[in-house]
Protein backbone atom coordinates (compact mmCIF):
# COMPACT_ATOMS: atom_id res chain seq x y z
CA UNK A 1 0.00 0.00 0.00
CA UNK A 2 1.29 3.46 -0.78
CA UNK A 3 0.82 4.79 2.73
CA UNK A 4 2.34 4.10 6.11
CA UNK A 5 1.35 4.98 9.69
CA UNK A 6 4.18 5.70 12.12
CA UNK A 7 4.35 7.07 15.66
CA UNK A 8 7.15 9.26 16.99
CA UNK A 9 7.79 12.13 19.45
CA UNK A 10 8.62 15.67 18.24
CA UNK A 11 9.76 18.91 19.84
CA UNK A 12 6.14 20.16 19.90
CA UNK A 13 5.08 17.30 22.15
CA UNK A 14 4.00 13.74 21.61
CA UNK A 15 2.57 12.99 18.20
CA UNK A 16 -0.45 10.72 18.19
CA UNK A 17 0.34 9.53 14.70
CA UNK A 18 2.11 10.36 11.50
CA UNK A 19 0.88 9.25 8.10
CA UNK A 20 2.94 9.28 4.91
CA UNK A 21 1.24 8.87 1.53
CA UNK A 22 2.79 8.49 -1.90
CA UNK A 23 1.53 7.45 -5.37
CA UNK A 24 1.52 3.76 -6.22
CA UNK A 25 4.22 2.56 -8.63
CA UNK A 26 3.36 -0.57 -10.58
CA UNK A 27 6.84 -0.69 -12.17
CA UNK A 28 9.63 -0.52 -9.58
CA UNK A 29 12.93 1.13 -10.49
CA UNK A 30 14.60 -2.27 -10.78
CA UNK A 31 11.98 -3.34 -13.32
CA UNK A 32 12.55 -0.12 -15.28
CA UNK A 33 15.97 -1.27 -16.53
CA UNK A 34 14.68 -4.74 -17.38
CA UNK A 35 11.72 -3.28 -19.28
CA UNK A 36 13.94 -0.94 -21.32
CA UNK A 37 16.34 -3.82 -22.07
CA UNK A 38 13.47 -6.09 -23.14
CA UNK A 39 11.96 -3.37 -25.28
CA UNK A 40 15.30 -2.71 -26.99
CA UNK A 41 15.81 -6.44 -27.62
CA UNK A 42 12.35 -6.90 -29.12
CA UNK A 43 12.64 -3.81 -31.28
CA UNK A 44 16.07 -4.98 -32.50
CA UNK A 45 14.70 -8.33 -33.74
CA UNK A 46 13.67 -6.95 -37.15
CA UNK A 47 17.22 -5.69 -37.60
CA UNK A 48 18.47 -9.28 -37.74
CA UNK A 49 16.73 -9.73 -41.09
CA UNK A 50 18.47 -6.74 -42.61
CA UNK A 51 21.83 -7.05 -40.85
CA UNK A 52 24.64 -5.75 -43.04
CA UNK A 53 22.40 -4.02 -45.57
CA UNK A 54 21.74 -0.32 -46.12
CA UNK A 55 18.15 -0.89 -44.91
CA UNK A 56 19.50 -1.55 -41.40
CA UNK A 57 21.04 1.92 -41.30
CA UNK A 58 17.74 3.41 -42.45
CA UNK A 59 15.76 1.59 -39.72
CA UNK A 60 18.26 1.96 -36.87
CA UNK A 61 17.62 5.66 -36.04
CA UNK A 62 13.86 5.09 -35.84
CA UNK A 63 14.22 2.04 -33.61
CA UNK A 64 16.65 3.88 -31.35
CA UNK A 65 14.23 6.83 -31.21
CA UNK A 66 11.43 4.45 -30.16
CA UNK A 67 13.51 3.03 -27.30
CA UNK A 68 14.53 6.57 -26.32
CA UNK A 69 10.89 7.69 -26.32
CA UNK A 70 9.87 4.80 -24.05
CA UNK A 71 12.78 5.61 -21.73
CA UNK A 72 11.83 9.30 -21.62
CA UNK A 73 8.12 8.58 -21.00
CA UNK A 74 8.83 6.21 -18.10
CA UNK A 75 11.41 8.56 -16.57
CA UNK A 76 8.94 11.45 -16.84
CA UNK A 77 6.26 9.35 -15.16
CA UNK A 78 8.61 8.67 -12.24
CA UNK A 79 9.51 12.37 -11.92
CA UNK A 80 5.86 13.46 -12.00
CA UNK A 81 4.98 10.88 -9.36
CA UNK A 82 7.49 12.11 -6.79
CA UNK A 83 4.81 13.32 -4.40
CA UNK A 84 4.81 12.82 -0.65
CA UNK A 85 2.05 13.84 1.72
CA UNK A 86 2.83 13.80 5.44
CA UNK A 87 0.02 14.15 7.97
CA UNK A 88 1.10 14.71 11.58
CA UNK A 89 -1.57 14.51 14.24
CA UNK A 90 -0.99 15.54 17.84
CA UNK A 91 -3.31 16.56 20.66
CA UNK A 92 -3.01 20.27 19.78
CA UNK A 93 -2.24 20.33 16.08
CA UNK A 94 -2.86 18.56 12.80
CA UNK A 95 -0.40 19.39 10.04
CA UNK A 96 -0.49 18.31 6.39
CA UNK A 97 2.64 18.85 4.30
CA UNK A 98 2.61 18.09 0.58
CA UNK A 99 5.98 17.84 -1.15
CA UNK A 100 6.00 17.91 -4.96
CA UNK A 101 9.12 17.72 -7.10
CA UNK A 102 10.28 21.19 -8.12
CA UNK A 103 7.77 23.06 -5.94
CA UNK A 104 8.02 24.43 -2.42
CA UNK A 105 6.26 22.41 0.26
CA UNK A 106 2.62 23.29 0.85
CA UNK A 107 1.60 23.21 4.52
CA UNK A 108 -1.81 23.30 6.18
CA UNK A 109 -2.32 23.36 9.96
CA UNK A 110 -5.38 23.32 12.18
CA UNK A 111 -6.60 22.37 15.64
CA UNK A 112 -7.64 18.69 15.42
CA UNK A 113 -10.66 19.32 17.62
CA UNK A 114 -12.18 21.55 14.92
CA UNK A 115 -11.07 19.58 11.85
CA UNK A 116 -13.84 18.06 9.77
CA UNK A 117 -13.04 15.00 7.68
CA UNK A 118 -15.23 14.56 4.60
CA UNK A 119 -15.46 11.76 2.06
CA UNK A 120 -17.23 13.32 -0.93
CA UNK A 121 -19.32 11.19 -3.25
CA UNK A 122 -19.81 12.02 -6.93
CA UNK A 123 -19.40 15.78 -7.10
CA UNK A 124 -15.60 15.84 -6.88
CA UNK A 125 -12.85 14.88 -9.38
CA UNK A 126 -12.50 11.28 -8.14
CA UNK A 127 -14.90 8.88 -6.39
CA UNK A 128 -14.47 8.92 -2.63
CA UNK A 129 -12.64 12.27 -2.65
CA UNK A 130 -11.15 12.81 0.82
CA UNK A 131 -10.77 16.30 2.31
CA UNK A 132 -9.90 17.88 5.63
CA UNK A 133 -11.54 21.19 6.55
CA UNK A 134 -10.29 23.49 9.25
CA UNK A 135 -8.64 26.85 9.92
CA UNK A 136 -10.70 28.37 7.10
CA UNK A 137 -9.44 26.02 4.37
CA UNK A 138 -10.31 22.71 2.82
CA UNK A 139 -7.43 20.52 1.62
CA UNK A 140 -7.41 17.23 -0.26
CA UNK A 141 -5.71 14.16 1.12
CA UNK A 142 -4.44 11.24 -0.93
CA UNK A 143 -6.16 12.17 -4.21
CA UNK A 144 -3.66 9.88 -5.99
CA UNK A 145 -4.71 6.83 -3.93
CA UNK A 146 -7.22 4.26 -5.25
CA UNK A 147 -10.80 4.71 -4.06
CA UNK A 148 -10.81 1.75 -1.66
CA UNK A 149 -7.63 2.98 0.04
CA UNK A 150 -9.07 6.49 0.44
CA UNK A 151 -12.18 5.00 2.07
CA UNK A 152 -10.09 2.86 4.47
CA UNK A 153 -7.91 5.87 5.24
CA UNK A 154 -11.00 7.97 5.98
CA UNK A 155 -12.21 5.39 8.50
CA UNK A 156 -8.82 5.28 10.24
CA UNK A 157 -8.58 9.07 10.38
CA UNK A 158 -12.14 9.44 11.63
CA UNK A 159 -11.42 7.06 14.54
CA UNK A 160 -8.19 8.88 15.39
CA UNK A 161 -9.80 12.34 15.28
CA UNK A 162 -12.71 11.11 17.43
CA UNK A 163 -10.23 9.74 19.99
CA UNK A 164 -8.42 13.10 20.13
CA UNK A 165 -11.74 14.98 20.48
CA UNK A 166 -12.76 12.79 23.45
CA UNK A 167 -9.60 13.70 25.39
Amino acid sequence: MPHEWTRRPTEAGPVEAELQLWPYRSLPKRGFAAFIGGTAALIALPLLMVLGTPVMWALLPFLMAAVGAVWWALARSYRDGEVLERLEISQRRIRLTRSDRGRPDRVWEADPYWVELQLHEGERPVPGYLTLRGAGREVELGAFLPEDERRALAEDLQRLLARIARR
